[in-house]
Formats: structure tokens, C-alpha cells, sequence
């Protein structure tokens, strides 16, 4: 199991040299290490389409594997097809309730939970409201959803269910993108990659990379990008953060990248090259609403859209 503290992750980044100022090195001192990833109770989010679907398996996959519940969760809008808001509806005289209700009971029949525990959860209100309500409600370890991976202005003004989630959920979230194409059937993280600029949010997602390689005996794969940076200057000091960042004895294979590209395309490209099947990033919550939130051009985002495997943010 594990063997590293908070304060270990703390010395290990000022080691490194990068100096944290008062409120960082506090935040850190709290950072939680799990010993052990408890994934007991699982949210899915679902809107019913191909791409959330699509997801659906690595919920199932994980459950079983942790010996957790499927908690199946719909939001319904007060208002969808009007933009002006109206007195709410009677549930027993709402077609479209009644629609949604019914289309949640075709999707639950046609699924294949097999032996996994599940519950369907059909609520109406806003998306992150009542998702961030049943988070707290049934104590979710883990969020799972599937994205539909909006581009440019569209996203700008649509924004995005799943980023919403990943940006304010404190629990882990796995994002399907529509770009999986792997089967999700006996999925197990196996090679699992891990970027880190050695920021506060970047390291507070280690230890749960550390975890899954370890319970699954998989290969940790580190990933430090510097663009702009002549590779020569910058690779054996970067390694060399990178490896004081892990225990004195890990309990997986381990390997350390260093390339000079943007955050992005150099996360995907390391991806694809090194066959990850599951990519583990720190992410910051958005402190603005409205369009701040939904910046198409984020890491995380082109990350999650891009991403040829699933893809677990911890936000820091």
C-alpha cells in the first residue's frame, strides 16, 4: 500500500525547488492520502444518449471490481423546451416528466448491470444542483460520465454538462470521451498516465494515480511538459522532481517523460505513444460563472474531449 504522507508530497516539492507560498504549503498539509481507493458508492450521470451509454460499462466495471453500488442519475430541466420560465408543473400532469420517467425505466431494462447493485435516481433542477446534492446525499466516491466533446463557440455558449462536474465535484470524476473507443468490458487501468506541472492541484491528484497503479498493478507513467524550453535544459530536473514525488519503495512499474510541448496535445500525444488506458490529472475549479467556466480552450477539457481512454480528474 502506499507509503507517503502529505508532508512528504510538501518537502518533496520544495526539494524540487519549487517554492510554494504560505497558503499552498498549508493547503498541502491537509492533501488526504488514501491508502487504498474506496469506491463504494457511484454516481452515473446519464442524459440517455449513445455517448453516455457509452459509459456506462466502466461504472459497472468498476463497481464490480471495488464491490460498489450504481447510483443511475437523471436531471431533469424545470423548463425544457421553453426559455421562459413558467409556474412548475403538477409530476402527474407532466408529459414531459412522464416521458423522462419512462425513458429512464427503457434504459434501466435494457442495460446489463448483471450482479451489480444499482439505484435509479430521476430528479428535476439544475444539472450540478442536484448532482452536487446527491454527491452529499449517498456519500458518491466517484462520478462517471460520458461527454459529448462540444467544440469551439458551441461550447462557449452551450458549456458543458461534464466539465461542470469535474470542476466543482470533490470527489474523483471519470469522463468518457466520444473519442473511447476501447471497449469497457473487464477494464482495468493498466498503464496509467499522470501529467504534473508541480502545482498544488497537479499533486493532490498523485496519490489516487499512485493507487490505482498499485492496486492494479499497473505502470505509472509521469508526464512534465515544458513548451517553448529546449528539452536538454529542462528533462533531468524535471525527472528529478518527478522522482522525488513517489514513495522510497513503490508498488508499481514507474516511468518519467519529460517532453517540450503545450499541455494538450503533448498529454494526448504521450497518451497515444505510450498506450494509456487511463490518463489521472489534478484539475482547478473555475472561480468565475457564466462563460469562465466553459473556456473551450482549457487542458482539462481538450483533454477529456480528445482522449482516446478514459480520462479521471481530481479537482485540487
Amino acid at each position: 500500500m502506499l507509503r507517503v504522507t502529505a508532508a512528504g508530497l510538501l518537502d518533496a516539492a520544495y526539494k524540487a525547488g519549487r517554492q510554494e507560498d504560505v497558503t499552498r504549503r498549508r493547503f498541502m498539509l491537509t492533501l488526504p492520502i488514501p491508502t487504498r481507493i474506496a469506491l463504494r458508492n457511484i454516481l452515473f450521470a446519464t442524459d440517455f444518449s449513445d455517448t453516455s451509454r457509452a459509459a456506462l460499462p466502466y461504472a459497472l466495471e468498476l463497481a464490480r471490481c471495488y464491490g460498489g453500488k450504481v447510483f443511475v442519475t437523471h436531471v431533469v430541466p424545470y423548463e425544457p423546451y421553453l426559455n421562459v420560465p413558467l409556474e412548475p408543473v403538477p409530476m402527474d400532469i407532466d408529459l414531459f416528466w412522464t416521458h423522462e420517467k419512462q425513458t429512464m425505466a427503457d434504459f434501466l431494462a435494457g442495460s446489463n448491470f448483471g450482479d451489480v447493485a444499482h439505484e435509479d435516481i430521476l430528479q428535476r433542477g439544475e444539472l450540478w444542483d442536484a448532482i452536487s446534492g446527491i454527491i452529499q446525499s449517498k456519500q458518491i466516491d466517484l462520478v462517471v460520465v460520458g461527454t459529448h466533446g462540444r467544440h469551439g463557440f458551441g461550447k462557449l455558449v452551450l458549456g458543458s454538462g461534464a466539465e461542470k462536474i469535474y470542476r466543482h465535484a470533490k470527489c474523483p470524476v471519470l469522463t468518457i470521451g466520444p473519442n473511447v473507443k476501447d471497449s469497457a468490458t473487464g477494464w482495468t487501468p493498466k498503464r496509467v498516465l499522470f501529467p504534473t506541472d508541480f502545482s498544488a492541484a497537479s499533486i493532490y491528484a498523485l496519490p489516487t494515480a499512485l493507487s490505482l497503479a498499485e492496486e492494479n498493478q499497473a505502470m505509472l507513467i509521469f508526464l512534465h511538459l515544458a513548451p517553448l524550453v529546449p528539452r536538454d535544459e529542462v528533462e533531468g530536473p524535471a525527472q528529478e522532481q518527478m522522482k522525488r514525488l513517489m514513495p522510497d519503495a513503490p508498488c508499481c512499474e514507474v516511468e518519467f517523460v519529460v517532453r517540450c510541448d503545450f499541455p494538450a496535445p503533448g498529454i494526448l500525444q504521450v497518451a497515444m505513444e505510450r498506450q494509456a488506458n487511463l490518463i489521472v490529472m489534478g484539475v482547478r475549479k473555475r472561480s468565475g460563472a457564466g462563460l469562465g467556466s466553459h473556456l473551450p480552450w482549457s487542458t482539462a477539457s481538450d483533454v477529456v474531449r480528445e482522449a482516446s481512454c478514459p480520462v479521471l480528474t481530481v479537482r485540487g
